[in-house]
C-alpha cells in the first residue's frame, strides 16, 4: 500500500494545495460521473458510486501520487457495447451486468498483478490507441446527439445513424436544442474567459437551476428524474440468471486490458513530469481492487482519468490525499444533496459527454504519422476505421491482431545490413563513405532469430552470398541482435548454415555472445565443424581475428 505509507509521512505544508486540487477534483468529477452513468446506460447514482470507494482505494494501493481514477470515456463506451446487447432493454439486467462486468475486470487485473503482467501495458500501442479513442470519440459524439436534439435512432449501428441523421432534422425538439445550445455556451465561455474553473460543474449548477424553477418537465425536455441512493433491490439478484454472465468474460479481459493500458500512459506521464517512479503491477493491483470496490458498491468500471488527474496536477495536487478529499466531498453530495441532481436535463449530460469527447479527437496526430512511420500510420486510421465500422468491440479485437500481424512481420522479414568499414576504422552500414572489407561478407540481422524465421535467415546469407561478384571466405554475423535465447530450431539452423556454407568454402563467424553461444549448442548436443565456424566476442575482434588470418596465410603463400 504506497499511498499509505505516503499518507503516514505526509507533510503538513502539502495540504493547501491537496485541498484546493480536491475541491476541483470533486467539481470535475460529479457532473462528468452522471454524464458516463448515461453513457453506460445505468442509473446516475452509479456514476457517483464509481466515484468514492475507487477512489480511496487507488489512494491507498496506488503508485502513483497525481493519478485519478474513474469513469472514463473509452472504458464506459466499451463497456456499455458489451452489455447492450444482452440486457436487450431491461434495465435492472443491464446495471447487473455492468456490475457483473466490472468485478470480472478487477479480478482480471488483481491476477495479472500476481502474475507480474505489468508489461502488458505496452500490448495496445499508441497507434492503437490513437485510433481506438478516435474511434470512440465519434462513436460517442454521435449517439448523444439524439439526446442533445430530443429524438430518438432508430437503428443501433454507427453507420446506419451518420447516413440517416440527416432525416432526423423535423423530429429535433427545439427546447431540448436550445437548452443543449445554452449548456454549451457556458462551457466554451468558460474554458476562454476562466479556464480553470469547473466548466461542467457551473454549467449544469446553471441550467440545473433554471429545470428548477421554470419546470423543464412542462416543455417535454427530459431530465434525470429521480436518483435513489438505494441501489439494485436484493430481489432482483435472487433471479439473476448467470448464463447472461458468462456471456461477458471474455469481453471483461478485452476491457481490463484497454483500462490498464489508457491508465498506465496517464501515470507514466504525469509519473515523468513530477519526477518519481511508479510500478506497473502496483498500477495493475489497485485498478484492480478499485475496480472491485466500484462493483461492491454498484458502481460501474473505473480507469485512470487523464482530464481529473491533469486538473488535480493544474492545481498543484502533491499527493494521494487528493482522491480521498475528492471522495469525501462527492460522497456528500449523494448524502445530502441528491434531490437538487434529479433536476438535470438529459441533454445537458450529453452536451459534456460531446464537450468532452470532442477534445478526445485528434486525428491530425495520425495523419502526422503517414510521413514518420508508414506502418504506424496504417495501423492507427485501420483501428479507427474498424470501430466506426464494425463497432467497438470487434473493432478493438481487429486491431490487436492487426498490431500483432504488423509485428510478426517485422520478425519474419526484418530489415537487415551489409556492414564494413570507414577510413577510421569503424564499422558501419556499407556506403559511400564504409567500403567492404576484402574477402569479407559481415552482415546483421535485425530481429531475434526464431524458429519461424531462421529459414529466411539462412536463405538470405546464401543468397547474397552467391550473388556477391567476388568470393568471399569469411561470413561475420552480428550475433548479438540475432540471439537472444536458445532456440532448438535456430542452433539446428545454424549447423545446417555451416554445412551450406562449407560446400561454398566459407568460414562462418559469430561475433559476440561468445560464451553463452557455445554453452547453448553444448547445452544442446550440437556437434559443429570447427573448421568452418567461430565464435568472437564482437564484431571488432571477428575483423581482427580474420585479418590476422588472412595475414598468416599471406606469409605461408610466401
Amino acid at each position: 500500500m504506497p499511498g499509505l505509507s505516503s499518507l503516514f509521512d505526509y507533510k503538513r505544508k502539502f495540504f493547501p494545495a491537496d485541498l484546493r486540487a480536491g475541491l476541483s477534483v470533486a467539481a470535475v468529477s460529479l457532473p462528468v460521473s452522471i454524464a458516463y452513468a448515461q453513457l453506460t446506460g445505468v442509473g446516475a447514482i452509479a456514476g457517483l458510486y464509481s466515484s468514492i470507494l475507487p477512489l480511496i482505494i487507488y489512494a491507498l494501493f496506488g503508485s502513483s501520487r497525481q493519478l485519478i481514477v474513474g469513469p472514463d470515456t473509452a472504458t464506459c463506451a466499451v463497456i456499455a457495447a458489451v452489455v447492450a446487447p444482452l440486457a436487450m432493454g431491461d434495465p435492472i439486467l443491464r446495471w447487473q451486468l455492468v456490475i457483473i462486468t466490472t468485478l470480472l475486470i478487477g479480478g482480471w487485473c488483481i491476477v495479472a498483478a500476481r502474475l507480474h503482467l505489468g508489461a502488458l501495458a505496452d500490448l495496445l500501442s499508441r497507434p492503437i490507441l490513437m485510433g481506438l479513442l478516435n474511434g470512440i470519440s465519434i462513436t460517442i459524439i454521435i449517439d448523444q446527439c439524439a439526446k442533445v436534439t430530443g429524438f430518438k435512432y432508430q437503428t443501433m449501428e454507427f453507420i446506419e445513424r451518420v447516413y440517416t441523421l440527416p432525416s432526423y432534422i423535423t423530429k429535433i425538439h427545439i427546447p431540448t436544442l436550445l437548452v443543449s445550445l445554452a449548456t454549451l455556451a457556458i462551457l466554451i465561455g468558460l474554458k476562454k474567459t476562466k479556464p480553470r474553473w469547473p466548466a461542467p460543474l457551473i454549467a449544469v449548477i446553471i441550467i440545473t437551476f433554471f429545470s428548477w424553477v421554470f419546470n423543464f418537465e412542462q416543455f417535454h425536455i427530459a431530465i434525470i428524474d429521480t436518483i435513489s441512493a438505494e441501489g439494485l433491490p436484493l430481489s432482483s439478484w435472487l433471479n439473476f440468471d448467470l448464463g447472461a454472465a458468462r456471456e461477458i468474460v471474455v469481453p471483461s479481459i478485452n476491457i481490463a486490458i484497454i483500462s490498464f493500458v489508457s491508465m498506465m500512459i496517464t501515470v507514466r506521464s504525469f509519473a515523468a513530469k513530477n519526477n518519481y517512479d511508479t510500478d506497473a503491477n502496483t498500477e495493475f493491483l489497485a485498478l484492480g481492487l478499485a475496480n472491485i470496490a466500484a462493483g461492491l458498491s454498484q458502481g460501474f468500471v473505473v480507469s485512470g482519468t487523464s482530464s481529473r488527474t491533469a486538473v488535480n496536477d493544474a492545481n498543484g495536487g502533491k499527493t494521494q490525499l487528493v482522491s480521498i478529499i475528492a471522495a469525501i466531498l462527492i460522497g456528500l453530495v449523494v448524502l445530502f444533496l441528491l434531490k437538487p441532481l434529479a433536476y438535470i436535463p438529459i441533454c445537458v449530460l450529453g452536451i459534456i459527454l460531446i464537450y468532452s469527447s470532442w477534445f478526445l479527437i485528434d486525428l491530425r496526430s495520425i495523419f502526422q504519422l503517414f510521413n514518420r512511420d508508414r506502418d504506424a500510420f496504417y495501423l492507427s486510421l485501420s483501428t479507427l476505421i474498424a470501430v466506426l465500422a464494425i463497432g467497438i468491440i470487434p473493432g478493438m479485437a481487429l486491431a490487436v491482431l492487426l498490431g500483432l500481424f504488423l509485428f510478426l512481420r517485422k520478425i519474419f522479414r526484418p530489415t537487415e545490413q551489409l556492414l564494413g568499414l570507414d577510413d577510421n576504422g569503424l564499422i558501419h552500414t556499407l556506403s559511400r563513405h564504409t567500403k567492404p572489407i576484402p574477402n569479407v561478407f559481415m552482415y546483421r540481422f535485425n530481429s531475434p532469430l526464431t524458429y519461424f524465421n531462421i529459414a529466411y535467415f539462412k536463405r538470405r546469407i546464401l543468397t547474397l552470398i552467391d550473388q556477391s561478384p567476388k568470393h568471399c571466405k569469411w561470413i561475420i554475423i552480428d550475433a548479438i541482435p540475432s540471439f537472444t535465447y536458445p532456440d532448438m530450431s535456430v542452433l539446428t539452423g545454424i549447423d545446417e548454415l555451416v554445412q551450406s556454407l562449407k560446400v561454398r568454402d566459407c568460414v562462418l563467424v559469430l561475433a559476440g555472445r561468445r560464451g553463452t553461444l557455445q554453452r547453448w549448442f553444448n547445452d544442446m548436443d550440437i556437434n559443429l565443424d570447427k573448421n568452418h565456424i567461430e565464435f568472437t566476442n564482437d564484431l571488432y575482434l571477428a575483423v581482427r581475428m580474420v585479418q590476422s588470418n588472412d595475414h598468416a596465410a599471406e606469409l605461408a603463400t610466401e
